[in-house]
């Protein structure tokens, strides 16, 4: 049983993707934030603030399967976050004489936000691609059926004939914008997140911003003048994001449903869900799903503009609550995407072209 349908094993099937739950996988997390502390240790090597034996050492030990899951669970729940514990099993795992070396100049902060930034360019990616194989399913569709004359409806009364190409570029066109957009969002959430206990890396010295540039490169992200340990505009930038892109969805898949009535019949889906009580009916599943899908991440993006207001220099609160949101939208809008991808593939327009 599972308390989320994004990872249900029985509902996931129409609500989640495996791809990218992966990006939020405990497992992906804990590599993650394994590879900050190595980065960490060996740009502190390099700037001469630990032994290079002791970047050596802790490169060499840390794995993800040496960790004590149980115990981590139960550090979270004395200590609200899970890096004490994992760093006190880190150095246990490290040994003398340099486990005291790890995770040195960082805070707890440090290390989620990092690992959390390191996975969210990962799942970009796969947002990235899905949503330029959406443009391009939809280019061939204006291309192969755009030409049919369907009929246009204001305020859903019947308007005036259109042919389809008019509403498969009102789907297309957004979803060419977002893909504009998603440089910034990227820009934005790549981001390493290294400032110490209140983000002025105050045990570097004069070499906090040589260790975060080594850091950056090593992790592949950004480097910021400051940690944004509080400013949390990156994250609710992305959730903004993905709300628009399941909206735009969401509108399509309106659209397709609204088209494909008995009593309309204007588009054929293929591929269409089955009625246990009536087996004539097709009904838009796939459509109806993006629907649900954006209504969900739009009643979730006002949480994650609530979780930009951090008090002082760090919020559990607020950054508890982003933890609980965005994985879910992420998820949403990548069952959004590939639940699209499906329902185009297998969509045909109904009628006869426009005279020429």
């Amino acid at each position: 049983m599972s308390a989320s349908p994004l990872d249900n094993p029985i509902l996931s099937g129409l609500l989640g993707d495996e791809e990218a739950s992966a990006c939020f996988s405990v497992e992906a997390d804990l590599v993650a934030m394994l590879d900050f502390e190595k980065a960490l240790a060996s740009a502190e090597a390099a700037e001469n603030l630990v032994p290079a034996e002791a970047a050596e050492a802790i490169a060499a030990a840390l794995s993800p399967d040496k960790l004590d899951l149980g115990k981590l669970r139960e550090g979270v729940a004395r200590d609200g976050v899970v890096v004490p514990e994992l760093v006190r099993q880190l150095r246990a795992i490290v040994g003398e004489p340099f486990g005291r070396h790890v995770h040195f100049g960082a805070t707890s902060q440090d290390v989620i936000d990092t690992s959390l930034a390191i996975r969210l360019k990962a799942l970009l990616t796969i947002l990235g691609r899905r949503l330029e194989s959406m443009i391009d399913r939809l280019g061939a569709l204006d291309e192969a059926q755009g030409t049919i004359e369907t009929m246009a409806h204001t305020r859903m009364q019947a308007a005036l004939p259109v042919p389809a190409a008019r509403k498969i570029r009102s789907w297309r066109d957004p979803l060419i914008r977002h893909r504009e957009r998603l440089a910034a969002v990227e820009a934005a959430t790549a981001v390493l997140h290294f400032g110490g206990a209140v983000g002025t890396l105050e045990k570097l010295g004069d070499k906090g911003e040589a260790v975060s540039r080594r850091m950056g490169d090593a992790l592949g992200l950004r480097t910021v003048a400051h940690a944004r340990h509080s400013e949390r505009d990156g994250p609710a930038l992305l959730a903004n994001w993905l709300s628009m892109v399941t909206g735009s969805l969401g509108k399509m898949g309106q659209d397709i449903a609204l088209l494909a009535q008995s009593e309309v019949g204007e588009v054929r889906l293929a591929g269409g869900g089955g009625s246990s009580a009536m087996p004539h009916k097709v009904n838009p599943v796939g459509a109806e799903v993006l629907v649900s899908l954006a209504r969900f991440n739009a009643t979730l993006l006002p949480g994650m503009h609530h979780a930009i207001v951090h008090e002082s220099e760090r919020s559990g609160a607020a950054w508890t609550l982003e933890w609980m949101l965005l994985p879910q939208m992420a998820v949403a809008t990548a069952a959004a995407l590939r639940a699209a991808e499906l329902l185009i593939d297998g969509l045909s327009f109904e009628g006869r072209p426009t005279s020429t």
